[in-house]
């Protein structure tokens, strides 16, 4: 009997807008930084935040993910909180940043800081 391999589903899905940011990020990144890294920090009144920061090192736990224009790291303690999600980067008149489709979250704070699931 042959074994059957199949391919890992990503851990978190990234629109091309997301990156479009982090290859924009990158382009301006301090020296030493090798990408940014996705954490989902206690913070807020419904526990978790998402956080993006430039890394200098990856640690062993963390999920690397290969974008065209730079490496996201994903927070080893924080990826079972964001498995099957997608990010994407939003632009509009009044605000900028990361949004998050995340089956994982069952809810949110009344000013969508923070997440809990």
């Amino acid at each position: 009997m042959a074994t059957v391999t199949r391919e890992r589903p990503a851990a978190l899905n990234l629109t091309a807008t997301a990156e479009g940011r982090i290859a924009d990020l990158m382009a301006r990144a301090p020296e030493g930084a090798i990408g940014v890294k996705l954490s989902t920090p206690r913070r807020g009144c419904s526990g978790l935040a998402y956080s993006v920061d430039y890394v200098t090192e990856a640690l062993p736990f963390d999920e690397k993910i290969e974008t065209p224009g730079g490496t996201l790291y994903v927070d080893g303690a924080s990826i079972l909180y964001l498995i099957g999600s997608t990010m994407n980067w939003v632009e509009d008149d009044f605000t900028a940043g990361f949004v998050f489709d995340n089956p994982n979250a069952k809810g949110a704070c009344g000013c969508g800081e923070s997440f809990t699931v």
